[in-house]
């Protein structure tokens, strides 16, 4: 980008360090619907909570167009890869080995969430222009070797390539998550009617063994989660990343954010056993789907975390009339209860040219690889048809 079109694009957007300078009235006019990770009040949470931050290392460098903000995009300046689930692991050490400094770099995306979704506010194709070229001004002057566009919507990655300048080549790239879809079933057993029966009966017997070791389910929305109950849920959650000797993301007070400033979103499952607490399933919900993000529960209860994250979910996504139902990320054991394979996208620019060049190669090959598994993993699935 020339010093005259970056000195004009400096002086038409602005670099804001909280998502809420943007009038709420107006970042509802740029994302008006879809996933609840796009409402303005998730991001702030994550912002309010210190879930986010220089020191996470994901730290927010929003961009608006003008005054009023009439596009935007969420923003982050990272100094490493985690909690991004696009694993790019591998160039970074492929930009070190071309003496390239990988870090920091830009990452549009949900932090920490990987559901695909709308990731640019805008009103015309021209404001896309000119916010992809507010990232090239904010690269350089941040010093960054890359932005990310993570788990894009297809409408939103097609925006992105048509209006990107000639100079930013704009990198593809697959992957494949499982999603469950309403095909009008009345209840589960209508769901299960449509498996072969040997799959069938496999998940009643997992339902069953739930219920025999004494363990009851129920689901909390919205206000009435308390605090008692969240805490109990954070307490699981927690848990999840200290068997594995890690820190979690996400702090207790994101989550007391998101029950206070946006408690139409959510759904708790609680599981219990003589009315003590095994475990316990934090969902969000729009109004056309239903997402599973976090849980924590007694790994020594038989198939606790299938009921809990998995049939609970649908049971609540075909009584309500949803959709689709997203229960999150990996797990090919999803393949089996009716999860099927979806193809995520996300767009990568690289500012070195040879670095570009070699991460293009690698990811045609890889994008044929991702086509092939979702083929593959197609036929997994426990239907008596192709649906």
């Amino acid at each position: 980008m020339n010093s005259s079109v970056e000195a004009d694009i400096r002086d038409q957007y602005r670099r804001l360090s909280d998502i809420t300078a943007i009038a709420r009235d107006q970042w509802e006019r740029l994302f008006p619907q879809g996933a609840p990770f796009l409402d303005q009040r998730y991001l702030q949470a994550l912002e309010a909570s210190d879930s986010v931050g220089p020191v996470q290392g994901w730290e927010p460098a929003h961009i608006a167009l003008g005054a009023t903000a009439e596009a935007a995009l969420p923003l982050y300046l990272k100094t490493h890869s985690y909690g991004e689930y696009v694993f790019d692991w591998s160039w970074a050490r492929a930009a070190t080995s071309y003496g390239i400094d990988y870090y920091p770099k830009l990452v549009t995306a949900v932090p920490y969430t990987p559901a695909s979704g709308p990731r640019l506010g805008y009103g015309s194709a021209t404001d896309v222009r000119r916010l992809l070229q507010a990232v090239q001004t904010e690269a350089e002057h941040q010093g960054a070797s890359s932005w990310h566009l993570l788990f894009a919507d297809t409408r939103t990655s097609e925006q992105a390539k048509a209006a990107a300048p000639g100079d930013m080549h704009l990198l593809e790239r697959h992957g494949c998550q499982f999603r469950w879809h309403n095909r009008d079933y009345q209840d589960f057993d209508d769901y299960l009617s449509r498996f072969a029966s040997r799959k069938r009966k496999g998940i009643r017997r997992e339902r069953r063994k739930v219920h025999e070791q004494g363990v009851r389910l129920r689901r909390v929305e919205g206000a009435e989660i308390d605090d008692a109950l969240l805490k109990r849920f954070y307490r699981f959650y927690r848990q999840t990343y200290h068997v594995r000797g890690q820190t979690p993301y996400l702090t207790a007070g994101f989550f007391r954010h998101l029950r206070d400033w946006m408690p139409e979103h959510l759904m708790l499952v609680c599981a219990e056993t003589e009315r003590q607490p095994v475990a316990c399933a934090l969902f969000l919900k729009s109004a056309r789907g239903l997402y599973g993000r976090w849980w924590g529960g007694d790994p020594t209860i038989d198939c606790l975390h299938f009921e809990t994250c998995y049939y609970q979910g649908i049971e609540y996504a075909i009584e309500k009339r949803l959709a689709y139902f997203d229960p999150g990320t990996q797990g090919e054991h999803k393949l089996l209860r009716g999860f099927e394979p979806v193809i995520t996208r996300s767009l990568h620019w690289l500012r070195d040219p040879g670095l570009s060049a070699a991460v293009a190669a690698w990811l045609r090959r890889e994008r044929q690889h991702i086509a092939a598994y979702r083929e593959e993993a197609r036929t997994y699935l426990p239907f008596k048809c192709d649906l």
